[in-house]
């Protein structure tokens, strides 16, 4: 039996889908802005750079090797691989990795701790720009490949774009966070952005999984009651899995080092805009585009109600005029049988 965290609720999500819809186009707006005058600080994977990998003969803090790089002037990366190992990385052009060697040994140098360089690793930018289309074309495959997969599993397109459609949102809003914090990205921020995607569809289609459902258990209830239903039902196991995933992101961001913590910064606002995304747009983008009907391009899987001839009558007459071709069978075959 599922934990519940929160007793039973009656909310009604689409009853604010007009505020949800605004709120997403000022987001668009806003982050559009953000990246036409602030840009985005691309990491050496995606720019080009310099790469010095050194091994101290003894322990040596971080704090004290990033200290000491600060003197030069330049920005520089700094990752420990374990046993007295640092890679310290830092943009520059092809031409000056000799000049990017020299000024970092000169500021290890003032550690008065012995190194050895074991090398040195130059990325120029035609390798950066495949990797940035590498990573483009990764992201966008996703998305097209979350679409094909929803749309098959619902047998329904509609569903399918609308899940991609809070991906997108999801994947943007870490995008603007990113341009607006000036945090570098590189291929391990490029893997998280990957990782929300996954984390956000798996979320939407949970509730899509009980929307089905529901429209089996209830085929007369009202499209836009079904869909609250379904948030409803599912959100304890939303609120649970969701907070599980931010108590461990954010040990990673205050406890897990420099190298992660760009990482940990783009999982923490994912997994946010994620729950809002999925419970704010997914759902209220499926009512709206559906005209709040489950008609034949809705969802095919609405069972088919066999309604006998008196709840047709019933039926016809609530609609105000009467089925007169089916009472003159009706009376006609009651002839015959005297």
């Amino acid at each position: 039996m599922m934990l519940k965290l929160l007793p039973k609720t009656n909310i009604d999500f689409l009853k604010y889908r007009k505020a949800y819809y605004t709120l997403f186009a000022l987001v668009l707006i806003s982050g559009v802005i953000c990246f036409f005058t602030k840009g985005f600080n691309m990491g050496i994977d995606f720019t080009g750079g310099t790469m010095v990998q050194v091994k101290f003969d003894a322990p040596v803090e971080m704090s004290a090797i990033r200290e000491a790089l600060s003197g030069t002037g330049a920005e520089s990366e700094l990752q420990s691989f374990g046993d007295n190992s640092y890679a310290i990385s830092e943009k520059s052009a092809s031409s000056e990795v000799g000049l990017v060697q020299s000024r970092i040994e000169k500021a290890l140098d003032t550690l008065n701790v012995p190194y050895t360089v074991l090398l040195t690793n130059s990325v120029g930018p035609a390798v950066g720009e495949d990797m940035s289309e590498r990573a483009l074309w990764s992201i966008l495959l996703s998305l097209v490949l979350i679409i094909i997969y929803v749309a098959f599993r619902f047998s329904n397109i509609l569903w399918g774009v609308s899940g991609v459609v809070a991906v997108f949102h999801d994947l943007f809003v870490m995008l603007f966070a990113f341009s607006l914090t000036q945090r570098e990205i590189d291929l391990v921020v490029v893997a998280a952005f990957l990782t929300v995607a996954g984390f956000s569809i798996n979320d939407t289609i949970v509730i899509f999984d009980r929307m089905r459902e529901n429209i089996r258990l209830h085929p007369k209830m009202k499209f836009g009651e079904l869909i609250n239903l379904s948030i409803n039902e599912t959100l304890s196991r939303t609120i649970i899995t969701t907070l599980t995933v931010i108590f461990a992101v954010v040990i990673l961001y205050l406890f897990g080092g420099e190298v992660i913590n760009s990482f940990a910064f783009a999982m923490l606002v994912g997994c946010i805009s994620g729950v809002y995304s999925t419970i704010a747009l997914t759902t209220p983008f499926v009512y709206t585009w559906s005209h709040g009907e489950l008609n034949d391009g809705g969802n095919p899987n609405k069972p088919v109600v066999k309604l006998s001839i008196q709840e047709k009558r019933e039926e016809s007459a609530a609609e105000g005029y009467a089925p007169k071709k089916a009472v003159t069978k009706i009376k006609r075959t009651r002839r015959n049988r005297r």
